[in-house]
């Protein structure tokens, strides 16, 4: 756990849909309209209406950020969000990702959200290196808190415990630096 000015931010091995906070953050895909991993779990859990919701947003690039509410998840809000696919860090995959997490927070903060947990965006079938998208999740929260003086809770729900580790150990860096 790290404690930034106003706001704690910590990792948890948890599954993202049972989490009660303002918002989640889904790893979609352009379309918005359902796939596998994060996203396949967050429109099960959340049932049809987030679908029907999604089909009225046209979308999504990568990098960019939607919100919809969040309906049948503990989560008032869904902020869907399109990490890159790696293809070997030479298509702006690391800025790209860094965007992911700014939009999602800018979003977060139009809503009023005061606590948002987000996945290991790209980390999946996108196949972003992990330690890689740990280092960029981090420094983009803590790079960006201070443009949301409301936020007061980011928890990284981590899908395994090799992903809570990595989360863990960049946390506590950033917590001695």
């Amino acid at each position: 756990m790290l404690t930034i000015a106003h706001c704690r931010i910590e990792a948890q091995a948890v599954d993202i849909t049972t989490l009660a906070v303002d918002a989640i953050v889904n790893a979609a895909n352009e379309s918005l309209l359902g796939g596998g991993g994060v996203d396949g779990a967050i429109h099960r859990a959340a049932g049809p209406e987030l679908l029907r919701e999604c089909e009225t947003l046209d979308g999504c690039p990568t990098g960019d950020a939607k919100i919809t509410g969040g309906y049948r998840l503990p989560a008032r809000h869904v902020i869907h969000t399109v990490g890159p696919v790696w293809h070997g860090g030479h298509r702006h995959e690391a800025f790209l990702l860094a965007a992911c997490y700014r939009r999602s927070l800018e979003v977060a903060h139009e809503a009023g959200v005061t606590s948002i947990a987000f996945p290991a965006i790209s980390c999946g079938i996108y196949r972003f290196p992990p330690d890689e998208a740990v280092k960029i999740a981090v420094q983009t929260v803590i790079d960006t808190l201070p443009k949301s003086p409301e936020l007061t809770r980011v928890i990284f729900a981590c899908f395994d415990q090799a992903m809570l580790a990595r989360y863990g150990k960049e946390l506590a860096a950033r917590a001695q630096a």
